[in-house]
């Protein structure tokens, strides 16, 4: 999927739409963002040393596992946070580098949901986490 899809999903616009792209299969969602150092989020974290901040590499990877629903989503509900747990930051993600994620649904009572995700830069794992969220209907 790229960004004009993604929109037809996700309800972020703009500076919040984190993915460049998506893909699914077997179940997984596939995220990826490029970084270039030009985002938002950079401007002072940290100046001479940009590092993509814990919080919206959180956010890749809950808008990718997002996609996995699509059919539940799109125009009918809002997919919001409810928890983050055993986030683990284990890389920096800095300009140049391409955010790869991998997110799994692991249980689901609609309209909450649970998951895992992980995200990459090449085959350096940079975050890990469980993670919950519903659709706020």
């Amino acid at each position: 999927m790229n960004k004009d899809e993604l929109m037809k999903i996700l309800p972020h616009r703009d500076s919040m739409l984190l993915l460049d792209s998506a893909t699914v299969s077997d179940g997984h969602a596939h995220g990826v963002r490029q970084i270039t150092g030009s985002e938002w989020f950079l401007d002072g974290h940290f100046p001479g040393n940009p590092v993509v901040p814990g919080v919206i590499l959180c956010e890749i990877l809950g808008q990718s596992v997002a996609v996995l629903l699509a059919d539940q989503v799109t125009g009918k509900g809002v997919p919001m946070f409810t928890g983050l747990d055993r986030v683990r930051f284990r890389h920096p993600v800095r300009p140049g580098d391409t955010f790869v994620t991998d997110c799994v649904i692991t249980k689901s009572r609609p309209p909450f949901y649970w998951c895992e995700g992980e995200g990459r830069v090449g085959d350096t794992l940079c975050v890990s986490a469980s993670f919950s969220f519903a659709l706020n209907v």
